[in-house]
C-alpha cells in the first residue's frame, strides 16, 4: 500500500507514474497560449482603440485640415521609403508677451532603412547671413517672415503661415545644404502638454534655476539634480536662461543640450511599455498644439515608420560657437560637421 504522495502505486511502471506530470505540463501550455492569445487580441483592440481616437487629431495638425482635401504623396516618395529633412519650429507665442519668436529650432534628418536621424539644435541668437536673406537673429526670421506674408503679399491665416514656413525651409535649407521638405511648428504648450501626458520626464537638472518675470508670468524654480519633472517644470528646463535670485545664468549652448536630453529622454518614455498606453494621450496633446505642412497619411507613416525609435538611435548635435552681442556667431568647423551628419543621414 502507498502510504506517501511522492511513491508510485506499488507495481505501477514509471511511465504511468510520471502521465499525471506530463498533463499537468500540458495543461498549463494550453493555459499560457490561451493566455498570449488574449495578449495579442487586447493589443490589437488598443491599437485599433489608439488608431480611431487619434486619426482626428492627426487630421488637425497635417494640411489636410488646411484645404479639406486629402494629398496623396507616391509611393517612393514617402516617408516610409524615403529619407526625410523636417524643420522644427518651437513657437513662444505667449498672449502676455505677444511674441511670434521660434525660440527652439531644429533641423531633424530622418531616414527609414536604418530607423534613425539626426537632429542639430540651433541657438536661438545665431546670426543667419545668406544671399538673399537679411541678416537676423535666427529665432526672429519666422515672425518676420509671416508679417510680410500678411502686409505686402496680402495672405492672411493659413496661407501667411504656409508662406513664412516655405521661406524658412528655404532659408535652413539653404544654410545646410540640404532638402528640407516638411516642417513643424508647436507652441510652448503643447510642450508642456506632452510632457504632462507621459506621467513626467526625469532630467538631470545641471544647476539651481531661479527667475521670475511679473510680466509674462514666468516663474522658474527648479534645484539642482536628477529629479521627475512636470510638463510646466520642464519647459522651464529648456528656457532657463536669466537668473534675478542669486542663480547663475545660463547660455544659449546649454539651453540647446538641455533641449537634446530633454527630447531623449521622452524618445525613451514613449517607447517604453507604460509610455505606449499613453500615447493616445501624447497624440492628443500634439495635435492640439501642433500643425505640420504634412498631409496626415503621411504622418501616419511617420509615425509607425518611427515608432519605438530610442535615444541611442538618434543624433543629437547642438551647433555651436561664439556669443558677441547681441549674436551667436557659429563655430566653422562645427557647423560643417553638422551639415555633414545631415547629409549622411539623409544619404544612407
Amino acid at each position: 500500500m502507498n502510504s506517501g504522495t511522492n511513491l508510485p502505486p506499488r507495481g505501477a511502471s514509471r511511465q504511468a507514474y510520471t502521465a499525471p506530470a506530463n498533463g499537468r505540463r500540458f495543461r498549463w501550455g494550453r493555459f499560457f497560449f490561451i493566455l498570449f492569445f488574449l495578449v495579442l487580441l487586447a493589443a490589437a483592440g488598443f491599437l485599433a482603440y489608439l488608431f480611431f481616437e487619434t486619426k482626428g487629431a492627426i487630421t488637425d495638425m497635417s494640411t489636410d485640415n488646411n484645404n479639406g482635401e486629402v494629398t496623396v504623396v507616391p509611393q517612393d516618395q514617402s516617408v516610409k521609403v524615403k529619407p526625410t529633412a523636417m524643420l522644427l519650429l518651437g513657437l513662444d507665442n505667449r498672449k502676455e508677451t505677444g511674441s511670434m519668436n521660434t525660440d527652439v529650432l531644429m533641423v531633424a534628418a530622418f531616414n527609414p532603412e536604418t530607423k534613425s536621424a539626426v537632429v542639430v539644435s540651433i541657438p536661438r541668437d545665431t546670426r543667419i547671413e545668406l544671399d538673399g536673406f537679411s541678416s537676423r537673429k535666427a529665432n526672429q526670421y519666422y515672425s518676420r517672415f509671416l508679417s510680410a506674408a500678411r502686409e505686402k503679399d496680402g495672405l492672411e491665416g493659413i496661407a501667411a503661415e504656409t508662406e513664412a514656413r516655405n521661406e524658412m525651409k528655404e532659408m535652413f535649407g539653404q544654410y545646410f545644404d540640404i532638402p528640407i521638405q516638411y516642417s513643424a511648428v508647436i507652441n510652448f504648450k503643447g510642450f508642456s502638454d506632452v510632457v504632462d501626458a507621459l506621467g513626467g520626464v526625469e532630467v538631470n537638472v545641471d544647476m539651481d534655476m531661479r527667475y521670475r518675470d511679473t510680466a509674462d508670468g514666468t516663474d522658474i524654480d527648479l534645484k539642482a539634480g536628477f529629479q521627475e519633472l512636470d510638463g510646466n517644470q520642464a519647459l522651464d528646463f529648456v528656457r532657463y536662461r536669466k537668473s534675478n535670485n542669486g542663480t547663475g545664468e545660463s547660455s544659449d549652448f546649454e539651453r540647446n543640450q538641455r533641449q537634446s536630453q530633454v527630447l531623449g529622454a521622452l524618445t525613451d518614455k514613449m517607447k517604453s511599455l507604460g509610455g505606449v498606453a499613453k500615447l493616445g494621450s501624447v497624440i492628443e496633446a500634439v495635435g492640439n498644439n501642433m500643425t505640420m505642412d504634412m498631409p496626415s497619411k503621411e504622418i501616419e507613416a511617420l509615425m509607425t515608420t518611427y515608432f519605438g525609435i530610442g535615444k541611442e538611435n538618434i543624433q543629437f548635435i547642438p551647433l555651436e560657437g561664439t556669443w558677441r552681442s547681441p549674436y551667436v556667431y557659429p563655430d566653422e568647423t562645427k557647423l560643417s560637421e553638422a551639415k555633414a551628419a545631415l547629409r549622411a543621414k539623409l544619404a544612407e
